[in-house]
């Protein structure tokens, strides 16, 4: 009885209670995970611009992107903005010039009263920002062009879209080269969240816009999304970059000049695949959130010279001439591309088959970018960059003609030749910057009592052709800067008058910096 009367409690209160316990557990997951995945379609929903801003449409990467835009959504308004810098042309944006859906604004993002004009009166909701110096070589050159239009000009930019706050989506295009070098060894490519590692100054220049983009985002609540894009080659390239160089330079029958040996690995995607790559992110990218556009698919540079010279029917032995490397030269760049997979964008042109178009475009177009020939050199000049110099290349480009054998053979006697030639224990003379100020002062009287030969700078840090001239006319072995805004009289002073201490402080400095390299 004992056992029966147990066995009828159990099933009349237990039971039904741990069947009620369960029901609301289930329902609880169910609506947690209902929950969940409306947020997730929430975030995921398709963005739908009005107005986009799309900053150095006139560039090659952008100009794609725009007549790809401007073709597929004519409801969109698209406004573009490119000061026609050297490597931009009104000509990439042909296909689409005549559409109703496009205006164009010749001007500079550094122009705070332009950016500003611009997204209040065209009403703008979207940027896809894209203006950059990009090319490496060039970086080693004028590297303050580098920071000024990539830092300097993005800050400006930003800046707008906090002041107007009416941006909806601020996509940031970056590069691979913001995570520096990937081992050699490496099965994995670097996905959004590694670290960034820049080694050249061009990439450093991208990874601190990147920074301010992200400041923007968490301080602000600015919706911003950035790339980082694999290479990318296609028709209306500038032919500084390596595949049009080398293609110009098949075409004309002169060598192909290799920096090093060759065995750089680098990525490449065709353009048209790349347009599509942003159409996706414009759509379907998550705000805050980072996506690389790459491929898995590698090639050595001298791979890419030998099926271009295999295209051409040209003898690699004869053409490819090895010439002395880059300072730094990041031996591989590898991404990780499936996030931006999982939004439904994957490459759909093989290498061999946009090697070709290209190839193709260039023969039909070969005076499309006018007298290039400074920009077949083997280490490029920023011929077309203010504050650098011309150079005239005639002589530098005779040489390409020469042999590869006689290029490999008479460039190091050249350089032995100087080191010879150079003392070996030069005399100290300095050059000292910040006269009037404490430390630049007692800098002069330790000179003065230790027999140094010194003289004090007459330019202003900000002004590069009055540095230029100090050098020139001091010719110093050692340079001092002791000049620098710290408030008058105190640190605050400097908080009411951020643009002077800004441009002494830091564009100065750089200047500076950049001078004394050159």
């Amino acid at each position: 009885m004992a056992t029966r009367s147990l066995f009828c409690f159990v099933f009349s209160n237990v039971i039904p209670q741990l069947v009620l316990v369960r029901v609301l557990m289930i329902s609880l997951c169910l609506l947690a995970y209902y929950n969940r995945s409306q947020n997730y379609q929430t975030r995921m929903a398709t963005y739908e611009p009005k107005n986009i801003l799309i900053t150095g449409a006139a560039g090659f990467i952008a100009s794609h992107v725009t007549n790809c835009l401007v073709r597929n959504y004519p409801h969109y308004k698209i406004v573009v903005l490119d000061k026609l810098d050297y490597c931009s042309s009104l000509k990439n944006l042909n296909p689409s010039r005549a559409s109703p859906n496009l205006k164009f604004v010749k001007g500079d993002i550094a122009s705070a009263d332009l950016v500003n004009h611009l997204l209040v009166t065209e009403s703008i909701d979207t940027i896809m920002h894209f203006v950059a110096q990009t090319h490496v070589d060039n970086s080693f050159g004028n590297s303050f062009e580098f920071t000024k239009n990539n830092i300097y000009g993005t800050h400006v930019l930003l800046e707008a879209c906090k002041v107007t706050g009416q941006i909806r989506r601020f996509i940031h295009v970056s590069t691979d080269e913001v995570y520096g070098e990937t081992d050699e060894d490496a099965v994995v490519g670097n996905h959004e969240a590694s670290q960034l590692l820049p080694t050249n100054l061009y990439s450093a220049t991208k990874a601190g816009a990147e920074m301010l983009v992200m400041a923007y985002g968490r301080s602000y609540g600015l919706p911003v999304i950035t790339t980082r894009g694999n290479n990318v080659y296609g028709p209306n390239q500038f032919p500084e970059k390596l595949i049009p160089k080398f293609i110009l330079l098949a075409m004309r029958g002169l060598p192909l000049p290799i920096h090093g040996d060759g065995s750089n690995v680098r990525s490449y995607l065709y353009c048209e695949d790349v347009a599509e790559a942003f159409e996706v992110v414009l759509h379907k990218g998550e705000v805050g959130h980072v996506y690389n556009i790459g491929t898995v698919k590698e090639r050595r540079v001298i791979d890419v010279a030998k099926d271009i010279c295999r295209l051409f029917g040209l003898d690699t032995e004869k053409v490819i001439m090895f010439v002395e490397n880059r300072p730094f030269n990041d031996q591989r760049y590898f991404l990780d591309d499936q996030k931006l997979k999982r939004l439904g964008w994957a490459e759909r042109t093989p290498w061999e088959e946009g090697l070709k178009k290209t190839i193709e475009w260039y023969t039909t177009n070969p005076d499309y970018w006018g007298d290039v020939t400074g920009a077949l050199l083997p280490h490029p000049r920023m011929l077309m960059i203010p504050g650098v110099e011309r150079h005239n290349w005639t002589e530098d480009i005779k040489s390409l003609t020469s042999s590869p054998a006689e290029a490999s053979t008479t460039a190091p006697a050249t350089s032995a030749k100087r080191t010879t030639a150079a003392p070996q224990k030069p005399l100290y003379k300095f050059l000292i910057y910040g006269r009037t100020g404490w430390i630049g002062g007692l800098l002069g009287k330790i000179c003065d009592k230790q027999g140094i030969p010194y003289e004090y700078g007459k330019g202003r840090l900000e002004e590069r052709s009055q540095l230029l001239e100090d050098i020139r006319n001091v010719k110093p072995t050692q340079v001092f800067n002791a000049a620098g805004v710290t408030g008058r009289p105190n640190v605050d002073w400097c908080e009411t008058h951020k643009q002077d201490t800004i441009r002494t402080n830091v564009v100065g400095i750089l200047n500076l910096a950049d001078v004394c390299r050159e």
